[in-house]
């Protein structure tokens, strides 16, 4: 599943929730080239507003078209239907699918509230959950998955499985950590900002952010890191940044690292070496510093490469060592010389 399922699970819950008809698209099998891989989903509500994506954006159109007021249709009731895309050339080049490009979709008619509502509170807690559908009647079965798994389909059920959503832990208020919040949101993580000290955390504008006033180091604690989860230090404060990370880097966070030069990474690195009785090896998954080199100097650059780091790393992409602001900095004073 990708994490930007979950929210379009919690949106159709509060639709759902708040009496609104709406109904969950599924792609449940591609042939060919396809726009959106299988399991991603697509919730669409009676007046038209859609959340998530199925397609480039043709296929919701017809969804909009065929199964909301927009489109002076009524919503069908009962069982799940499934639907296909693309089947000929025609349809492909009406629908904006890539050529040969063939899917079809799973779509479920006013899914239950009730079983939205414990979907949604299990991913939000941090579960691994299997949700099965019943295709006869659209029955809804939930049960904790241990391992991720592929969507699957016979004649019978659909079973996919759902993650829980990716996290993000920032230590520090200030420009650069709204914008890094912004772009995570946008990319699915569920964000929360640590930071102790009032003075920067008044200016905050960024919504939807959980917002920690603990010591970092105990935030971390409390924030429980795991696979999903990364942890990014923003402050430039040893006092601050050094303890929670050192924390983070007991957890199964997939990603943690500090802001800051070449110099002052290095100097973190001997303090928690002569302090804290660490080892190059114990700092082996500490990043810093953070980012792809990208040549950036204003706040919104710097995000969009520490960004672009989270999610190679996220998305199991070895970077070329040319892309590491480190070597690509060496490498720049090499050439000076």
């Amino acid at each position: 599943m990708e994490n930007l399922d979950v929210m379009v699970l919690r949106q159709l819950r509060d639709w759902r929730q708040a009496g609104r008809r709406a109904l969950l698209a599924t792609v449940v099998r591609t042939w060919g080239s396809s726009p959106r891989p299988i399991g991603s989903i697509l919730a669409l509500a009676e007046d038209g507003t859609v959340v998530g994506s199925v397609s480039g954006g043709c296929i919701e159109d017809d969804l909009i078209a065929r199964h909301s007021r927009v489109g002076a249709s009524q919503m069908p009731t009962g069982a799940p239907a499934q639907v296909k895309y693309g089947i000929t050339a025609d349809e492909a080049h009406r629908f904006g699918l890539p050529c040969g490009g063939t899917l079809e979709l799973l779509l479920e008619f006013d899914p239950d509230a009730a079983s939205l509502a414990e979907l949604v509170e299990r991913l939000e807690a941090g579960q691994l959950m299997q949700r099965t559908v019943a295709l006869v009647d659209g029955a809804v079965t939930l049960a904790p998955a241990h391992a991720p798994a592929e969507l699957a389909i016979d004649e019978q059920h659909l079973v996919n499985t759902f993650g829980p959503e990716y996290r993000m832990l920032l230590i520090g208020a200030g420009q650069l950590a709204e914008y890094l919040a912004t772009m995570a949101s946008f990319s699915g993580f569920a964000v929360t900002l640590c930071d102790p000290r009032a003075e920067y955390r008044g200016s905050w504008q960024v919504p939807g952010v959980a917002i920690s006033t603990e010591m970092p180091d105990d935030a971390v604690v409390a924030f429980r890191p795991d696979s999903r989860s990364c942890v990014v230090a923003l402050t430039h404060d040893p006092k601050l940044d050094d303890l929670a990370l050192l924390e983070a880097l007991q957890t199964p966070a997939f990603y943690v690292g500090a802001i800051g030069s070449r110099r002052n990474a290095q100097a973190r690195r001997e303090r928690m070496i002569e302090h804290f009785d660490q080892t190059e090896a114990s700092l082996a998954r500490l990043r810093g510093p953070i980012g792809i080199y990208i040549g950036s100097k204003t706040p919104p650059e710097i995000a969009v490469s520490v960004m672009a780091e989270i999610l190679a790393v996220k998305n199991a992409v070895r970077l070329p060592r040319e892309m590491e602001v480190a070597a690509a900095k060496d490498r720049q004073l090499q050439t000076a010389e």
